[in-house]
């Protein structure tokens, strides 16, 4: 596009632009492999001297004007998408990380997050050192270490609801020379610009707020463009050393500030497979189209039942970051301005018991793992999603035992209040 629009505009506008004739909508690019005239045309492909498609698991047309899309809604440079949040997760880490690194780690990321970068890719040599996100500058510096290659946190912890000082890490991550990765998926970039305050690279759960509505599993990765990967050769070597399996390519010498994308489309996705499928992709475009609306309407509705939960009688504690009681309203207000997330942690005062049995109650609000889509659902946390944790695990996640998580739908709020109402009666 010529200009710069606004957000509202870039979810209905960017990505594919339909020349004339063309398709209005996104077309689905549902080929596995695409034809070429020429054998040398194939080849120049292969060698990465030509951009183009000739393999779906590396790239798709469909995947990329959608990836194009959130790239522009982040303000990165480049963006890949991947089949699902956690193999988002896994690429961006893996893609800098191998055997004898090091990753800081925040404590309160989701559970699924925890597994795969403490437990799964410890397996693979790459070790990782806990930090409390609300711990000061001082005491995130003892966590690093000669061989760390990069931070790991959530803009909003999922269920733990912390928000974090965007700043602070990316301080603590640059002064050790290492790249700070943020998840975004709760905030989404409607409502938080992770690049703005210091971030590199931005992940996302595509399954959740983008897609809205429990369709479609997906990930996306997405490069600032902004950390100099040639300042520190012998830290990102991948980057920054030559590439045997494509003749000898340097990343950041050939694609410059796309170094990082190409290399884990280049590499991981190539070698480990994890592609997002076209259907897929289209029905994320589809939901990024509305997602501005919906977020306003989540936002709003979760403000709503926050309050009316926190005055509520059988009600022990909640936490929503919009509400002023909450420890981090003001850091809400400085990087989410306009609203944080649809999802509500609360507890009851007759604890576990209680809220295992209000939850089956409800009528409106459905028990599934799932989160943040357009329907009202809520889960226990420690029975379900973080269920692999101990208890001091939990703890550290800043998962109470007693912790509902309520991810609040765009519903008419008289509705779900009405729903949790006749649920707590009943307890």
């Amino acid at each position: 596009m010529s200009r710069r629009y606004m957000k509202e505009t870039i979810c209905i506008q960017s990505g594919w632009q339909p020349k004339n004739g063309e398709p209005r909508v996104l077309p689905i690019y549902q080929s596995t492999t695409f034809k070429y005239e020429s054998s040398e045309q194939m080849g120049r492909l292969f060698d990465l001297e030509e951009s183009g498609y000739f393999y779906s698991r590396l790239q798709n047309p469909t995947n990329d004007y959608v990836a194009a899309k959130i790239c522009e809604l982040e303000g990165g440079v480049a963006a890949m998408l991947t089949s699902s949040g956690q193999a988002a997760t896994h690429y961006a880490v893996l893609n800098i990380c191998g055997s004898g690194d090091h990753v800081v780690l925040s404590s309160t990321v989701y559970g699924g997050t925890f597994n795969l970068i403490n437990c799964t890719m410890k397996k693979m040599g790459i070790e990782c050192t806990i930090v409390d996100p609300d711990a000061p500058l001082s005491e995130l510096s003892k966590a690093f270490q000669p061989n760390t290659k990069c931070v790991f946190a959530e803009t909003i912890a999922n269920p733990a609801l912390v928000v974090l000082d965007i700043e602070k890490f990316a301080k603590a991550a640059h002064e050790h020379q290492v790249p700070l990765i943020v998840d975004n998926t709760f905030a989404t970039p409607i409502n938080c610009n992770p690049f703005k305050w210091g971030a590199d690279i931005v992940t996302h759960s595509t399954t959740k707020y983008m897609d809205g509505h429990a369709m479609s599993l997906g990930g996306c990765i997405v490069d600032s463009g902004n950390f100099d990967w040639s300042a520190y050769p012998d830290k990102f070597p991948g980057l920054c050393t030559p590439d045997e399996s494509y003749h000898g390519i340097v990343y950041t010498e050939k694609f410059g500030k796309a170094a990082y994308i190409t290399k884990a489309t280049t590499q991981l996705m190539r070698d480990l497979g994890s592609a997002q499928s076209p259907q897929n992709a289209f029905l994320l475009n589809v939901g990024l189209e509305t997602l501005p609306l919906r977020v306003e309407r989540h936002c709003y509705n979760a403000q709503r039942v926050a309050e009316y939960l926190e005055h509520h009688e059988k009600v022990a504690w909640v936490n929503y970051p919009g509400l002023k009681s909450n420890k981090y309203y003001e850091t809400a207000k400085k990087y989410m301005p306009n609203g944080t997330c649809g999802v509500i942690s609360f507890g009851l005062k007759g604890g576990r018991q209680a809220a295992a049995g209000m939850m089956d109650y409800l009528e409106l609000a459905a028990i599934v793992t799932h989160v943040a889509d357009a329907r009202t659902s809520i889960l226990h946390p420690a029975s379900h999603t973080h269920r692999q944790m101990n208890e001091e695990q939990l703890k550290e996640a800043g998962v109470a035992s007693d912790l509902i998580r309520l991810s609040v739908g765009i519903e008419h709020i008289d509705d779900i209040i009405a729903d949790l109402e006749q649920a707590l009666s009943r307890i």
